[in-house]
């Protein structure tokens, strides 16, 4: 008589396997160190924001000024220097609810300046920010002209103040 061969089963995972001693003895301590690596590399990746009210505006208001020169000397206006229009920017983003940092299509600055006659102006300017730390920036025609400006030999050229892109050192 031949003997009979009977096939083993293989065992395979199920929920008793899966509740055993053996298994929960490492698979805590793996599903711990997955949790503490992912908030570390979370916080790691936060840091602080490049992003800043204070970074826009300290790259907003010399920008604008150089710009707003420029357009004076395509303007003929002669003696226009970014000393003399005094220029300042406040931004916010989004409002008083919002933290102003980050990038976002919700920040506004107000620019504060002395125009060519020396008289008080401030216009408002909508940013769009993004987080290489470059942002274009919108300004108001009624107040600085639309997009394109006719310089003094009566050419049609673009106004520099009307929409500029500027970046700025995100570690300054």
């Amino acid at each position: 008589m031949t003997p009979k061969l009977t096939a083993t089963p293989k065992p395979t995972a199920t929920l008793d396997t899966l509740r055993s001693k053996p298994f929960r003895a490492w698979a805590k301590p793996a599903v711990g160190l997955v949790v503490i690596a992912f908030a570390a590399t979370a916080l790691a990746s936060a840091g602080s924001p490049d992003v800043t009210r204070a970074r826009v505006e300290s790259s907003l208001t010399p920008a604008f000024s150089n710009l707003y020169v420029q357009q004076q000397q395509l303007l003929g206006h002669s003696g226009v220097t970014p000393e003399a229009i005094k220029a300042s920017s406040t931004c916010d983003r989004g409002g008083a609810s919002v933290p102003d940092v980050g990038a976002g299509s919700d920040w506004i600055c107000m620019v504060t300046f002395n125009d060519n006659t020396g008289q008080q102006q401030e216009g408002k300017f909508e940013l769009q920010v993004h987080a290489n730390s470059c942002y274009t920036a919108n300004g108001p025609a009624k107040l600085l002209g639309s997009f394109t400006i006719t310089d003094t030999s009566g050419r049609e050229v673009p106004n520099p103040v009307n929409a500029f892109d500027v970046c700025f050192d995100p570690q300054a």
